[in-house]
């Protein structure tokens, strides 16, 4: 079966970073968002799969001018299914 990889994102409180529980939400929210553009593509992720990074204006030197509440939190899977071999997670984007 083909696979591929996908993002999904979530963006929060930068001060609330500390707070285990509030990024556990963000990570479940980022991992719905990442489930959710796999079904609009028609692929599934797999299982256990997911890997999370967090990037905060606080502590980063990534731009985040544009990111809503400036704290990111990103999910990254594998999907599988029919074409999810031409699906690439690279740099921000799904492509």
């Amino acid at each position: 079966m083909e696979t591929g990889t996908l993002f999904g994102w979530a963006f929060g409180d930068p001060a609330r970073e500390n707070d285990g529980g509030y990024m556990a939400g963000l990570e479940r929210e980022a991992l719905d968002n990442a489930t959710q553009t796999a079904k609009a593509r028609g692929v599934t992720v797999v299982e256990g799969s997911e890997v999370f990074t967090s990037l905060s204006a606080n502590d980063s030197l990534v731009e985040l001018d544009h990111a809503p509440g400036k704290l990111v939190v990103r999910c990254t899977v594998h999907v599988e299914g029919p074409g999810a071999g031409k699906l690439h997670a690279e740099g921000p984007m799904n492509g």
